[in-house]
């Protein structure tokens, strides 16, 4: 299976998608993809951007405004993303984890994906998200599109996490950008699509 052919044709079909992180003014900038990650379990990316439209106009900006905000105000600027006190808990949670390392450029550096797991709220899709996005590390996320387009292309393969992330890391060149602008045209894909042929 060559899967750098089917990203050249997502690639072409749908161009660039340069995603995250987006120009919001979120301190540091790749703040917001934690956020995201966190605030898109189980709802749609739409809800995501009123709550982070939210965070930007009341001015939390970064991991040291999530922790210093007040619960309910926290859950009432993220309402709009479904779960929001589970969400906010998972907010503060991970700002406090972020902080702990005593600044953003030092947590990038130095965080392990198996620390990022152990997170309350943290799972497979958040912590690859966080680590790829805002880390630059080469972890290939798999999510309800990336499951879809294999099962489309009929590839026999376990469709459990760790198999799936396996499947695109063993047939990709190790490359930040291909593994972003990838997971970003799958999206795309499926929404584009009735799931059905690539």
């Amino acid at each position: 299976m060559n899967l750098s052919k089917l990203y050249e044709k997502l690639l072409k079909e749908f161009g660039r998608q340069n995603w995250w992180p987006m120009i919001r003014g979120f301190r540091p900038k790749e703040w917001e993809v934690c956020l995201g990650a966190v605030l898109t379990q189980n709802t749609n990316w739409r809800n995501v951007e009123r709550a982070l439209e939210n965070l930007k106009k009341k001015g939390v900006l970064s991991p040291q405004d999530i922790v210093e905000t007040n619960t309910s105000t926290l859950q009432n600027l993220i309402r709009s993303s479904g779960f929001y006190k589970q969400k906010a808990e998972r907010l503060k949670t991970l700002a406090t984890f972020v902080l702990g390392f005593g600044d953003f450029k030092r947590f990038k550096r130095e965080v392990k994906r198996e620390e990022l797991l152990k997170v309350k709220g943290i799972g497979f899709e958040t912590a690859d998200s966080i680590l790829l996005y805002a880390c630059g590390r080469p972890y290939f996320v798999i999510d309800a599109y990336t499951k879809r387009f294999v099962k489309s292309l009929g590839i026999k393969t376990k469709t459990d996490y760790e198999s799936l992330q396996k499947l695109f890391e063993e047939n990709l060149p190790k490359d930040l950008g291909v593994y972003k602008e990838f997971h970003a045209l799958i999206v795309e894909w499926g929404k584009r699509r009735n799931i059905h042929d690539v």
